[in-house]
């Protein structure tokens, strides 16, 4: 059900889509859409935080719009794609079908944060925007640790010149692209050292969401289910 990071010492998982109740196409721990029925994404929603000893009565979630704005965290759905916060019960979630979700954790400040980037998020920087969040609210770089989950790899990741340029005008590196096919993944750590986390710091699940234990957007033509990335501080 969960997939954990070895670098991140909070409580914290990426979903995969097994071990829940929906039907197919949505089969079976579809956390998210509008299509499934309500009743069994709830579900699946609370036992899949029950298996991290987690509540659902404390959940941070957002109406992802493909942003870089950060929300410091509060109970229920906030407009955004990234959360930050320094409150122990609260539970951060992202919801994930191809975007890439990262995880935040400053161990030595009790910071944490959750951030889900799709080439939009990324190329705007959503990673650089959570990271200074984090440090208003007393966080410091050089002990935050950085989990990046399941996403689209650059293999299935094709996208239209248009989207390359803005890359390139948004001054990421050549490596970031092969042709038309863009590493996400590249580009995401590319902006985690540039705002000083070190590469020691940095973990990655290196897992594609064309995989079978995973939901896909693309893969999937559109009809499919969501995973969440979750993060909190303590489980009471």
């Amino acid at each position: 059900m969960w997939l954990i990071a070895p670098n991140i010492n909070c409580v914290h998982g990426f979903s995969t889509r097994h071990h829940g109740v929906s039907k197919a196409p949505f089969n079976s721990l579809n956390l998210g859409g509008s299509e499934d029925e309500p009743q069994n994404i709830f579900s699946n929603r609370r036992s899949a935080l029950e298996a991290l000893n987690l509540s659902i009565d404390n959940l941070c979630y957002l109406k992802q719009i493909h942003s870089s704005k950060v929300n410091v965290a509060k109970v229920g759905q906030q407009e955004g794609d990234a959360l930050v916060s320094d409150q122990k019960k609260l539970v951060l979630a992202v919801s994930i079908a191809d975007c890439y979700p990262l995880l935040f954790h400053d161990p030595i400040n009790n910071i944490i944060g959750a951030a889900h980037a799709g080439w939009r998020g990324t190329v705007n920087k959503i990673a650089e925007n959570t990271i200074k969040e984090m440090q208003k609210l007393g966080a410091d770089v050089k002990n935050i640790k950085v989990a990046i989950g399941q996403g689209i790899c650059q293999t299935n990741f094709e996208v239209g010149n248009e989207v390359i340029e803005q890359f390139i005008n948004a001054g990421f590196p050549s490596y970031c692209w092969k042709e038309n096919k863009i590493n996400l993944i590249a580009c995401n750590k590319f902006v985690l050292l540039q705002n000083e986390i070190t590469d020691e710091n940095i973990w990655t699940l290196n897992r594609c969401t064309f995989e079978d234990d995973f939901f896909s957007y693309r893969r999937d033509k559109g009809k499919t289910g969501r995973m969440w990335a979750v993060i909190a501080l303590s489980t009471h």
